[in-house]
Formats: C-alpha cells, structure tokens, sequence
C-alpha cells in the first residue's frame, strides 16, 4: 500500500508509523526516504517477515539508522519480558495457591484479600446469581461461624469469594456451601 510512489508524495519532514501489517509498507523505499531526509522519521513494528522466536541475527535495512524506532510486535517476545513471566507467573501461581489471590487474572474475578491472623479460609467459585452470598452467610451463621474476612468479585457469569472465618471449618461446612446450586467448586484453602 505504501511504496516508493506514495513516500515522495508524503510532506517532507514527515514520520511514517507502521504498527498494523509489516507488508503494508515497502521496506527498502522506507530506508531510501529516511536516509534521504524526505521523511524525517519512522517507527516500525510489524515486519514483512516476523521474527519467530527472539532471535539476535534479526536483520532489517531500518536498522542503523537514527531516525529510526524499531520496536518488536509482540512484546512478550523480548528477552526481558520472558524474564519476567518466568517469575511473574509462578508468583501468581504460588500466590493463588497459598491464600487464593486473583489479582491479574484476566479471565476471571480479581480478588486480592490478605491472609487475617488465626483464621481459616474458604475459597468459593459459583455462578454470578443474586442472592448467593446471603445464601452463603446464612449456612455460615448456621453453624455458629463468625467471618472475619470476605471479599467477592464476580463478572458476568461467575462470582469468586474468599471468606476468613475465626474457628476451623469443617467438611460438612464446606459440603452445605458447595451443595448450593450455584456453587461450582468450593476449597478450604487452611
């Protein structure tokens, strides 16, 4: 779409921005513009040909120049971002599992609720129908329990609920609340 033709036809001194399609944009012709001084500038990150993984033998004719951004399409493709997803997953994934943190999740409720001192926690998924934390604490006020915590998230389908209680709960506790019919899965965490 964006040859030699329409680069001489751009204003000079323009910059040229290239984040939807690498073969949108003829490279080479970009490279003589920039080096000429008739674009002043352009910021690519799509390519014509996509590196696959991240590779450092990464070639382009845009590189060197210094009116150039280079940037790569996918993010998560670059060293520092792999970097940090091997860290960042499994602190999430170790957070989730010790005291039932969310936060971050992208396809599922955020519920971040800090760990209260001398409780025990419950961890419950249900589907996002009115009613069913009243329903919930009424079978923990049944069984003599007080919350000391409780935070719920919910979005359009399901909810998550985290609850903190002052005495140790039992299986038959956790049997009434995932017996609910809105419950889909219920954990006591510890």
């Amino acid at each position: 779409m964006i040859g030699r033709e329409q680069l001489a036809q751009m204003k000079k001194g323009s910059y040229l921005l290239n984040a939807s399609r690498g073969t949108v944009v003829d490279i080479e012709g970009l490279a003589d513009s920039l080096r000429s001084g008739h674009l002043a500038g352009a910021a690519i990150d799509v390519f014509p040909e996509e590196p696959e993984t991240n590779i450092k033998d990464f070639a382009t004719t845009l590189q060197g120049l210094s009116n150039v951004i280079l940037t790569p399409h996918i993010g998560g493709a670059t060293e520092e971002a792999q970097a940090n997803i091997g860290t960042e997953v499994p602190a999430a994934l170790l957070r989730f599992v010790n005291v039932g943190t969310t936060a971050g999740a992208v396809n599922f409720p955020e519920v971040d609720l800090a760990p209260t001192k001398e409780t025990h926690r419950l961890l419950n998924v249900h589907r996002n129908i009115p009613g069913v934390l009243k329903e919930v604490n009424r079978i923990v006020s049944d069984v003599g329990a007080n919350i000391s915590a409780q935070h719920l998230a919910t979005d359009a389908e399901i909810g998550y609920l985290i609850l903190d209680f002052d005495r140790s709960m039992s299986q038959e506790l956790k049997a009434a609340i995932e017996a609910l019919p809105t419950s889909i899965r219920t954990r006591i965490l510890y």
